[in-house]
């Protein structure tokens, strides 16, 4: 299957189940891969036929902002869901990490698959 991919998006939100993580935002990188069948639009040449990755970025970054959610696991499901939303999406494979959110760690986070039912 093709995959669009977003690398690395970084998105400052409230995200965390202790007190001092809900007072200020803090840095959330996300990673996604949206499976897509990409053949029309590597014919067409034409961005309608395109899962369009700027549309999507944009969307999970409001999101991210705004959600407040208190584990990562929620809001790797939300973001996958997101996706799923957008036409020709076909699966997705969503990462958040919380850097430095662990002594010693780069970063924590998880990992989900989702697919259209």
């Amino acid at each position: 299957m093709d995959k669009v991919i977003i690398k690395d998006l970084l998105v400052r939100g409230i995200i965390g189940i202790n007190d001092w993580e809900r007072e200020h935002p803090q840095d959330i990188l996300i990673n996604i891969e949206i499976g897509a069948d990409l053949h029309a639009a590597g014919q067409s040449d034409a961005i309608e036929d395109c899962v369009n990755y700027r549309t999507v970025s944009k969307k999970v970054m409001a999101h991210t902002e705004r959600a407040a959610r208190l584990t990562v696991e929620a809001l790797a499901a939300d973001i996958a869901a997101l996706c799923l939303e957008e036409p020709g999406a076909l699966s997705v494979k969503v990462r958040v990490e919380k850097p430095g959110a662990v002594r010693f760690a780069q970063s924590v986070g998880v990992e989900i698959e989702r697919s259209q039912e």
